[in-house]
């Protein structure tokens, strides 16, 4: 037990030897680490500041959905974070919203939108803005120029085309490009819980990010009212088509009896009294058509209205006064750490790799 006992204390003197030793090895050598820190916090602040700013605007609106919920149980589920919310057929599932705003036709129909800026002297489409008006880091124009000779050779389009017939988009790199920083920029998020729907854009503009974020808003409401409208639509186009053809046979039987009972004035005879009571049923037959598919196309209207969702927009798109990114103090203390850290563990290392080479050398 004795032994045991000496080897442990043993041991652990060891330990507190070589920590002394691996502190002060550091403190030897902390004017190397304090400008290996100088260096780290230099190159923060050259990247802090050559990163443009970048401006946050978020929108938060609560669709009307048509959902039942399972008496207490589904309050109980909400309040674990699990949703028992079951859609009713012509509704559209809040969790295909980001899906939406992602989709190739969106974002198309978001190239065209007119975005403005009177302090940077910008007014121009949201497609040329991303393409010609935003600011890039200096490293960005140097690791692109390579691509950009090679762009010179190419011979790709530069519009985009729409095949209606078989849906197919056409679209060129650059093109492609703008579509993947503009997907980058927008952000859709849903709250299982409350069914809230938060929506942001960020640019380097804040007036230019709350403009998209507005446009954005309205275009996914016509969109999912177009989605919500649609079968209730195609049933009034369908009864208003019903509702003409029983008009018109209508008013055609009732010109029909009108004209022969014109032309039989003072006609007394069995014959006329059959043909004016076929006539008559046909005119009362043709009325019962017109009067049932008025009222149909009533209710068909109704349907419509009753369908269209209703969105309560919660927070309006607000321009924002402080930039969202670059955050420079977190990037200079990122940078200060990574300095610091890398250059105690080159201190504690390069005894040992020089040790290696030394018996690689020898051949020890």
């Amino acid at each position: 037990m004795d032994n045991l006992d000496k080897n442990t204390i043993g041991q652990e003197q060891e330990k507190e030897i070589d920590l002394i030793e691996l502190a002060k090895k550091l403190w030897e050598n902390r004017k190397f680490i304090l400008k290996a820190c100088g260096i780290g916090l230099l190159v923060g602040i050259i990247i802090a500041f050559s990163l443009p700013k970048e401006y946050k605007t978020e929108v938060t609106l609560a669709p009307e959905t048509n959902t039942t919920q399972n008496g207490g149980v589904g309050a109980l589920a909400a309040m674990a974070g699990i949703n028992l919310q079951q859609n009713t057929g012509s509704d559209f599932p809040p969790e295909l919203y980001p899906d939406v705003a992602a989709s190739t036709p969106f974002l198309i129909d978001l190239f065209d939108i007119q975005v403005e800026d009177i302090k940077k002297n910008i007014d121009a489409s949201l497609y040329t803005y991303l393409d010609e008006k935003q600011k890039k880091a200096w490293w960005s124009y140097i690791l692109s120029a390579p691509f950009k000779l090679l762009s010179l050779f190419s011979s790709e389009g530069d519009t985009i085309v729409l095949d209606s017939k078989s849906r197919i988009i056409k679209i060129s790199k650059d093109q492609k490009e703008i579509l993947e920083d503009l997907q980058s920029r927008i952000d859709v998020s849903i709250d299982k819980k409350t069914g809230v729907i938060t929506l942001s854009s960020t640019m380097q503009s804040p007036e230019i990010s709350a403009t998209v974020v507005d446009t954005i808003i309205s275009y996914m409401q016509k969109y999912i009212v177009g989605y919500r409208t649609q079968k209730a639509r195609q049933d009034l186009v369908f009864t208003e088509q019903l509702y003409n053809e029983s008009q018109e046979n209508y008013y055609k039987a009732q010109k029909n009896l009108s004209v022969y009972m014109d032309e039989n004035l003072g006609i007394v005879s069995a014959r006329y009294r059959n043909t004016q009571e076929r006539l008559q049923n046909e005119a009362n037959v043709a009325f019962g058509v017109y009067n049932q598919m008025a009222q149909q196309l009533q209710m068909a209207k109704m349907k419509v209205q009753d369908t269209t969702p209703v969105y309560a927009i919660i927070q309006p798109a607000v321009v924002p006064l402080k930039a969202a990114s670059p955050r420079k103090l977190l990037i200079l203390i990122g940078f200060l750490l990574l300095a610091g850290v890398g250059s105690c563990g080159w201190i504690l290392v390069k005894d040992s790799f020089a040790r290696i080479a030394i018996d690689i050398k020898t051949g020890t």
